[in-house]
């Protein structure tokens, strides 16, 4: 069985592990990884806009890995609209990147499922296999937190190097032309920055796990026996 200070440790670990699954799955559902203004460049030239007048032609766009919405702003008003990356829009985009990025989080929440029981295990008793025990903990973190930020890389280099959200902002807009003004990075995405951090933590808490703390031994006191002792 194992100590009290490793149990702990453990059953730490294995919270952090599902709580790392939690994020993902979040981050996965919500359509909140980007947020940013578009100016509808073909509206303001047609007007010659001033940077005052601007205000009516810029519009709002947000997304995540499988829908969106944007707000057009195109000098009549806001309108409203919801779109789905799926399976149109997928097209227009880089597929394969796009398809990588939800393959690897898929990836990292098997991963980590299996981290999550691979703690439980350890927290109740000592693995017989070196694979199931501390080092087979250090792995699968290792590949779960390695995969999310494959993933959170790869959704970066989407939306810097291959113009994902001028893309998106642009999908089926035959009239009107559409630029970026900003960019930001929400919730979703840094929900999964926090679930690669919590692999991180569990390698550290796995590591300390490992050290070997000096037991501290009580020396006891000799007794010193006399004559008169011996006699009572």
């Amino acid at each position: 069985m194992p100590g009290c200070f490793k149990k702990t440790l453990f059953a730490l670990a294995s919270l952090i592990s599902f709580a790392s699954f939690l994020l993902i799955v979040v981050a996965m559902g919500i359509p909140r990884w980007m947020t940013g203004k578009i100016l509808c460049k073909t509206g303001a030239d047609l007007v010659n806009a001033t940077d005052p007048e601007l205000v009516k032609f810029i519009g709002e766009i947000y997304y995540g890995l499988f829908r969106g919405g944007k707000i057009r702003q195109c000098g009549l008003g806001g309108r409203r609209s919801k779109f789905t990356i799926f399976p149109h829009m997928v097209k227009k985009l880089n597929t394969g990147l796009h398809v990588m990025i939800i393959m690897f989080l898929c990836v990292a929440i098997f991963f980590t499922l299996v981290s999550f029981g691979f703690c439980i295990l350890n927290a109740i008793k000592v693995p017989y296999r070196a694979i199931k025990g501390p080092a087979g903990v250090c792995l699968w973190n290792f590949l779960a937190g390695g995969f999310i930020v494959l993933a959170v890389t790869s959704f970066m280099a989407a939306v810097k190097l291959h113009h994902l959200t001028e893309r998106i902002a642009n999908f089926r807009e035959n009239v009107f032309q559409f630029v970026i003004l900003e960019e930001r990075f929400e919730d979703c995405f840094w929900l999964c920055v926090a679930s690669a951090t919590a692999h991180a933590v569990n390698l550290l808490l796995i590591a300390i796990s490992g050290i070997h703390f000096p037991k501290i031994k009580t020396k006891t006191e000799e007794a010193n026996v006399t004559p008169e002792d011996i006699m009572y």
